[in-house]
């Protein structure tokens, strides 16, 4: 995929932020899982669901070892997201994403679940803060809001420093995105290689 697609695909996403997670309707392409050998790319949004669609493509497909994230915008529901999430790294799945791909918010957190966890340069990786309907922007609650702890432990049991959270709601607000650059993703521990 060329540059064009890349940047395509960026606002094509900042498209879908504006508009707002809660207001997307059913023109979005929930996320799929497709075989290429050993691996399984996913595209599209996740949303409720995810982990149905997960667990039949492992059903399907047993033998395989990683994920590849190809064009992976968002999630619009967390909950689920977090839970498919887990079931991944149950299965000791490893999580890729290759030079054209593109990653962003609840794709970017499922990205996190694989053991071995890798990023080609060239790659869009984008995060911002959380909303949704009773909360706007997640950057505006206080440190201790118990609506924190379920991503600040998701964080944790999957190996990546809490910092990331913070970072990611300073980083863009609800509405908007920020593509981490190569330092971010090293600093946060984003890739295991």
């Amino acid at each position: 995929m060329g540059m064009f697609m890349k940047y395509r695909h960026a606002f094509a996403l900042l498209a879908l932020l504006v508009v707002g997670c809660a207001d997307i309707d059913d023109s979005y392409e929930p996320a799929s899982f497709q075989r290429d050998g050993n691996s399984l790319v996913m595209t599209g949004v996740i949303d409720s669901n995810i982990v149905t669609t997960l667990e039949a493509a492992l059903a399907t497909h047993p033998d395989v070892h990683l994920i590849v994230l190809q064009n992976v915008e968002g999630s619009i529901d967390d909950e689920a997201n977090l839970e498919a999430a887990r079931i991944l790294r149950q299965y000791d799945l490893d999580t890729h994403v290759p030079a054209d791909g593109m990653i962003a918010s609840g794709g970017t957190d499922f990205f996190l679940a694989g053991v071995e966890r890798t990023i080609e340069a060239g790659a869009l990786i984008g995060v911002h803060a959380w909303g949704g309907d009773d909360i706007a922007d997640a950057a505006a609650l206080p440190d201790s809001h118990p609506e924190h702890q379920p991503y600040l432990r998701y964080y944790q049991d999957m190996g990546i420093p809490q910092s990331f959270y913070w970072y990611t709601l300073d980083a863009a607000p609800s509405e908007d995105i920020h593509w981490m650059t190569q330092a971010e993703i090293s600093r946060y521990q984003l890739t295991t290689d």
